[in-house]
């Protein structure tokens, strides 16, 4: 699962206002792990890709698979 630029402006747009540290501290993870994940450096397991999706209330696809299909599923 690549993230891509997409899953980044996700990622930020949902997060608002709040700060990276306390979506972090929320989520159980570092602020540098949530960066890298918005940053699309690193890849969340599926556990924690479920748990980022929850905290926002939607889907993993909605924030990691683009609407189009993922391409891997093609």
């Amino acid at each position: 699962m690549k993230t891509t630029t997409n899953d980044r402006v996700v990622l930020v747009n949902l997060r608002g206002v709040k700060s990276r540290s306390d979506v972090a501290f929320d989520l159980k993870i570092t602020p540098q792990m949530l960066g890298a994940i918005e940053r699309g450096d690193r890849t969340p397991s599926l556990r924690l890709a479920k748990k980022i999706a929850d905290y926002y209330g939607t889907t993993v696809d909605e924030i990691f698979f683009n609407h189009l299909g993922h391409a891997s599923c093609l």
